[in-house]
C-alpha cells in the first residue's frame, strides 16, 4: 500500500484553508491534527440523529450504548487490545490523574516510581503529585542530548528496584520526536515487579501500537493526535482495571471498563473516535480492521520518512540552525526541534506563520526536555509532519526558515 497523497488530502476540509491567497501548511500536528470528513459526518449525524444518555429504556439511549461498544471495539482495534480494556475521558491529562490516584493510593511506604525526562508533563506531573501525596520516591531516567535524545536504558536500569511501583514513560517525544523501546522498558519494569503506563499521545498518528506484544499494563492516547475528535483514550489490563478501584460516584457503575469513566461522556466525540480508527483503516488491506490498520501504518511510515528525509536533508544545509534529536529519520517521528541562531523561538513561529507555515514554539508542555535542553523559557520551534502533508509543505517550511536565518 501507498498513500494516494491527493485523495488523502481531499478529505480534510481544513486543508482548502487560505491565507494571503495562497493555502496554508499545516504543520502542527504533534499540537492536534486536523479532522477527517468522516468524523466530522459521523459527530453531526450522532447530533442530528437526537442522542440520549446510558441506561434508559427507549432506542435513542440503546443507540447511544451501540456507539459507546462501537467505539471500544474500534480503539482496542487500534491498541491491539479487547473491548474491555477501553476507558474514555475528556484527554489524556484527564485519564492520567484519575489514573494515578487511584495507584499512588496503593503505593506502599518506601516504595519508588520512575519517570523519564523525555515525557509530556501530562506523564509526570499526575505521577509526582499523587507520590508526593502516597509518601514515596520518584526517580527519574535521563536522555542523552548528544545521541538523538534517546532514553538511556542503563540509567533506567540502576534506578530500578523491588521497591519500584510504576515505570512512566512516553512511546514517542512530543518535542524531538524520538521513539522509546517499549517492549524492553517494560520488560525491565516487569522484571522488578512494576507497573507500566505508556503515553502514545504522540507516537498513535505515526505507528502502529501493540499492546499484546510490548505487554504495558496501561497506554493513553488522545483521538485529536490521530484525524478525531478530542477524547482521551486509554487501554488498561482487564484485570487491573477491575481490581483498582477508581475515585468515582457512588450510583456509577461498579465494574470496568465503565467505572473508569466519570459524568457523562461526550457520545457525539466518541461517535467520532470510530470513524477516525475506520478512516485510519480505510488507508490499509486486511480481511480484519486490525489487518487494515497495520497495512496503514505501513504506507504512513513510508510516506513519512520521505518527508522526514527531505526535511533532515534541507535543514542541515541551513546556516545556523540547530537540530535536536535524531538527524535520520529512523528512531524518531516526523516531528522536529529547531533552534535558528540570534532568532527567539517565539519570533520564529510568528514569522513562519505569517508566512502560512503554521508550527509551534515554547516547551509544549515538555518540560522536562526543555529544561534538560537547557531551554527551559524560550523552548525551540516544532516542525511536525503527519500523512496529510506533502513534499511541497516541507520545501516551502524549508525556503521559510532559510529565510528567518538570515536576519539571526
Amino acid at each position: 500500500m501507498t498513500i494516494d497523497i491527493a485523495a488523502v488530502r481531499s478529505g480534510f476540509p481544513a486543508l482548502d484553508r487560505t491565507q494571503d491567497g495562497k493555502q496554508v501548511a499545516y504543520l502542527d500536528g504533534p499540537g492536534g491534527t486536523q479532522v477527517q470528513e468522516s468524523v466530522i459526518a459521523a459527530m453531526a449525524g450522532f447530533m442530528e440523529r437526537g442522542g440520549s444518555n446510558l441506561g434508559g429504556p427507549f432506542e435513542t439511549s440503546r443507540e447511544t450504548v451501540s456507539v459507546v461498544s462501537d467505539a471500544r471495539a474500534a480503539v482496542a482495534d487500534l491498541f491491539g487490545a479487547r473491548r474491555d480494556e477501553i476507558v474514555f475521558g475528556q484527554n489524556m491529562t484527564s485519564l492520567t490523574y484519575a489514573m494515578s490516584r487511584a495507584l499512588g493510593r496503593e503505593w506502599k511506604e518506601g516504595s519508588n516510581i520512575v519517570l523519564t525526562r523525555l515525557d509530556h508533563d501530562a506523564n509526570v506531573s499526575p505521577w509526582m503529585q499523587a507520590a508526593r501525596d502516597a509518601g514515596v520516591e520518584v526517580r527519574f531516567v535521563d536522555f542523552d542530548p548528544s545521541d538523538g535524545c534517546n532514553l538511556d536504558l542503563v540509567a533506567l536500569d540502576e534506578v530500578l528496584d523491588e521497591r519500584t511501583e510504576l515505570v512512566a514513560f512516553t512511546h514517542a517525544s512530543n518535542a524531538v520526536g524520538t521513539t522509546t523501546p517499549v517492549a524492553q522498558i517494560v520488560d525491565r519494569a516487569h522484571g522488578v515487579g512494576a507497573l507500566t503506563y505508556v503515553d502514545a499521545v504522540h507516537f498513535a498518528p505515526h505507528g502502529l501500537i501493540d499492546v499484546d506484544e510490548s505487554g504495558t499494563d496501561f497506554l493513553v492516547a488522545s483521538a485529536y493526535k490521530w484525524f478525531g475528535p478530542h477524547t482521551g483514550c486509554l487501554f488498561g489490563k482487564s484485570d487491573l482495571l477491575e481490581r483498582v478501584q477508581p475515585y468515582k460516584l457512588r450510583p456509577s457503575p461498579d465494574h470496568a471498563p465503565d467505572s473508569w469513566e466519570t459524568g457523562t461522556q461526550s457520545f457525539e466525540s466518541i461517535q467520532g473516535v470510530t470513524a477516525a480508527v475506520d478512516y485510519i483503516a480505510s488507508l490499509g488491506d486486511g480481511a480484519t480492521r486490525r489487518e487494515q490498520i497495520a497495512s496503514a501504518y505501513g504506507a504512513i511510515g513510508a510516506h513519512e520518512t520521505t518527508l522526514s528525509e527531505r526535511f533532515l536533508s534541507g535543514i542541515a544545509t541551513i546556516p545556523g540552525v540547530h537540530l535536536f534529536g535524531h538527524t535520520e529519520s529512523s528512531g524518531r517521528t516526523p516531528t522536529f526541534a529547531i533552534d535558528v541562531e540570534g532568532v527567539e523561538p517565539a519570533m520564529v513561529s510568528r514569522m513562519l506563520g505569517a508566512a502560512g507555515c503554521f508550527v509551534w514554539s515554547g516547551d509544549y508542555y515538555a518540560y522536562e526536555v526543555m529544561h534538560r535542553l537547557e531551554r527551559p523559557t524560550a523552548g525551540l520551534v516544532r516542525i511536525g509532519f503527519v500523512h496529510y502533508n506533502t513534499i511541497a509543505e516541507v520545501d516551502r517550511v524549508l525556503d521559510e526558515i532559510g529565510s528567518v536565518s538570515r536576519i539571526g
